[in-house]
């Protein structure tokens, strides 16, 4: 894989604002001199536990203990690599990355890919193009138009089309200097089965460019503008860009305001999304002509952790919402159902009445688990007791994955009235197996437990707080910390290391590191520890006296541990070390006391 040159990493990272980026995410507020606040986009959670430090540019949770820098941050959200994630900060900011001395073989690779994206773009323009000044399009104009789409809205989304003649496209890529080779393989030409014959693979389509994350064309989704046309859609078939069921169609354009509303909504169709942008619905996204894959859902879970199905009313789009259900169980991600009318789909509402009933249906949106318990009760048989066995059977799952809740109760309710069951009996059914099911997973969570890490020694979170401070106050913490030694003051192995790297480092700068000295990404769990430490030091106004108080709790343990080993080697020493702990005891109540009174938190 080529590699860019550390002095790309270094400007890409001084080019991000990272209360900006990060504010994409979850709503940020300032909550110290160097830090920043908000819900974790990592876990589900009521109360802020997630912090950044805006300089430094790193973040962690507290809850989850997700952490890391910038390249992190956009690795995590976006599902990328770390490549991927540096070339999207910088095309966002942009700088310009210089790369290192690559593989031959990898160069020619990386040369022929870039080649590809250039001749869809290319070839995506000429669509557009054609759409708009032929006068073979004016069909497609007028169904567009006709669909309520307007060519502001077209335009964003690079809408086209292709002319008829079957050779237009190969000829005018062979113009533009690429060779046939390249252009059957970025899908835009099929061979004849007859004589072998090339020839261009959409004629007489509106074409849809099919994008990535980022906005690069990698295929086209193509839609008939005649009866008599077979298949009413064809898209690009699989290649060496393109690959059915990784992306959604407008993610590019929508991924911001879907971050920042919490929600996406997923509809089926090109126009559908379209339709929903142009009515100010910018969180849309589409499914691109594919059945929902798993892929896919994790790009819905990285845009917003709510997803609003507005899937057609038929068959087919009610069994695209159960997989949709079935792929969200493992993202944690919460399926809401937008009811729209039989046979219609968003385009059609929009179109018939407007902005205002598209956004009542999404207000009027329920839970999946709802949707699915009245979808069985209306599809299955009531007219005989083994009919609504087989309902009951049907739900026993649904409830399995049902907490005691007010959710829980209301579809009992629910049940118990269409199925003519006391609730009591229908508790007792939809619950049978399902319960003993259900028992073997309550309580799984993402950790556990909240707040900090669960079972933390008090004396590891007395050196915590002590490195914290240090990276505070960085002059009197540079002091403080060459007065200790590493091995006798610190417990914990991690925050060892952590303290040697602080120390011989630069207090200033943490992640620098000594000069000479190892690598951070060579050591991540150091690294997340450090991420931890500036963002816990950027909370409160920094206080040499408070520095000083932990200074002396650390004396103070290191004195308890060494009474321990003196008790257990029966060491005459005992005596001499509990006086010396007498006197750090004094010192640590006085040196507590002017911590209080300096920062205004003495009690009483």
């Amino acid at each position: 894989m080529a590699l860019y040159t550390s002095d790309s990493k270094d400007r890409v990272r001084e080019a991000v604002d990272f209360v900006e980026l990060v504010s994409a995410r979850t709503e940020l507020r300032r909550a110290g001199p160097a830090r920043y606040e908000g819900l974790c986009p990592f876990h589900d959670e009521r109360s802020p536990s997630f912090g950044i430090d805006p300089t430094q540019k790193v973040y962690y949770c507290f809850g989850c203990q997700a952490s890391g820098d910038v390249f992190t941050f956009v690795q995590e959200t976006e599902g990328v690599d770390f490549k991927g994630a540096l070339e999207l900060l910088a095309e966002r900011y942009g700088v310009e990355l210089q790369r290192e001395e690559e593989d031959p073989g990898e160069l020619e690779r990386r040369r022929g890919r870039e080649r590809l994206l250039g001749l869809l773009d290319r070839t995506t323009g000429y669509y557009e193009r054609y759409l708009w000044e032929s006068t073979e399009a004016r069909r497609a104009r007028e169904y567009l138009q006709e669909r309520g789409l307007e060519e502001a809205s077209l335009r964003e989304f690079r809408v086209g089309y292709a002319p008829s003649a079957w050779d237009r496209v190969m000829l005018a890529s062979r113009r533009g200097g690429y060779s046939n080779r390249e252009i059957y393989d970025a899908g835009l030409v099929q061979r004849s089965q007859q004589n072998g014959q090339l020839y261009d693979r959409f004629r007489s389509r509106i074409m849809f460019p099919l994008t990535d994350i980022r906005g690069r064309v990698l295929g086209f989704g193509a839609r008939a503008t005649g009866e008599e046309q077979r298949p009413k859609y064809l898209n690009t078939s699989d290649n060496d860009v393109y690959h059915k069921g990784l992306h959604l169609y407008g993610a590019n354009l929508a991924r911001a305001h879907a971050a920042r509303a919490g929600q996406v909504i997923l509809c089926e169709g090109y126009t559908d999304t379209i339709a929903l942008h142009q009515a100010g619905m910018r969180n849309a996204v589409g499914l691109m002509g594919t059945a929902l894959t798993g892929d896919q859902v994790g790009e819905l879970a990285r845009m917003a952790q709510t997803v609003l199905l507005a899937l057609d009313a038929d068959s087919a789009g009610q069994e695209a919402m159960l997989r949709a259900s079935t792929l969200a169980e493992k993202r944690k991600l919460e399926l809401r159902v937008v009811p729209l009318p039989e046979g219609t789909d968003p385009a059609d509402l929009l179109q018939r009445e407007g902005r205002e009933a598209m956004e009542a249906a999404v207000a009027r949106s329920v839970p999946f688990v709802r949707f699915r318990v009245e979808r069985t009760l209306d599809r299955g048989d009531h007219s005989s007791p083994e009919g609504r066995d087989r309902m009951i059977e049907e739900l026993r799952p649904v409830f399995a994955t049902l907490a005691p809740s007010a959710m829980r109760m209301e579809l009992v309710r629910i049940v118990s009235g269409r199925l003519e069951l006391s609730e009591s009996l229908a508790e007792q059914l939809l619950a049978g197996r399902g319960r003993r099911e259900a028992s073997g997973t309550a309580g799984a969570g993402r950790n556990g437990a909240g707040g900090r890490v669960a079972g933390l020694p008090r004396r590891e979170e007395a050196e915590r707080a002590f490195l914290a401070l240090c990276i505070a106050s960085p002059e009197q913490g540079a002091q403080a910390l060459s007065s200790l030694d590493v091995d006798e003051h610190f417990d914990s192995e991690l925050l060892r290391r952590a303290a040697r790297w602080l120390r011989e480092g630069s207090l200033l700068e943490p992640f620098a590191g000594p000069p000479g000295g190892g690598r951070l990404d060579e050591d991540p769990e150091l690294q997340r520890l450090l991420a931890e430490l500036v963002v816990e030091a950027g909370r409160e106004e920094s206080h040499a006296a408070m520095l000083e108080v932990q200074r002396l709790q650390l004396e103070l343990a290191r004195v308890d541990r060494q009474i321990q080993r003196a008790r257990r080697q029966e060491s005459g020493e005992v005596g001499t070390l509990a006086e010396r702990r007498a006197g750090l005891k004094r010192e640590f109540d006085t040196a507590y006391g002017q911590a209080l009174e300096q920062t205004g938190e003495r009690e009483g």
